[in-house]
């Protein structure tokens, strides 16, 4: 069976965990965190980049690792531009959020949202990542997307 290669996600330091969709996947073996600007990504030659302004993930990027930067739309556009990622993706743009937000951020997902998706349309198994999101049901009606 081919293992995928972890999941990392880079973490802005000021993040608030106590809003943070990703909460809960810290102890699984499979993500790596690290704590931009604190710590340094490692080789990412086997990784894809989620981005906003990308071309979209397709099921052909399915052996690649994924890179999801965690933090609000101003920190996270900050640290774009200090990760060196050679292939980035965006998730289709017809896929909607749940999380509530008082700014409207066209195509902005949640960082947990983007994530489940990547993993769906990856074909990888999407069971128990959604566990500790507050909006799991909306998310899931409002994409057609299976129950994990």
């Amino acid at each position: 069976m081919f293992e995928f290669p972890d999941t990392l996600i880079l973490r802005h330091r000021k993040e608030n965990l106590k809003k943070c969709s990703l909460r809960g996947l810290e102890t699984r073996e499979d993500f790596l965190f690290f704590t931009y600007p604190k710590q340094t990504l490692p080789d990412l030659s086997k990784h894809l980049l989620l981005a906003v302004d990308a071309p979209p993930l397709t099921f052909d990027d399915q052996n690649s690792g994924l890179l999801l930067i965690d933090g609000t739309w101003r920190y996270a556009e900050i640290m774009g531009k200090s990760v060196s990622c050679p292939v980035k993706r965006s998730i289709p743009s017809h896929y909607q959020t749940a999380y509530p937000r008082r700014q409207e951020v066209i195509g902005g997902l949640a960082s947990i949202e983007a994530l489940y998706i990547a993993y769906h349309l990856l074909g990888r198994e999407t069971r128990g990542l959604l566990d500790c999101y507050h909006w799991k049901e909306k998310f899931l009606e409002l994409n057609h997307l299976p129950v994990s």
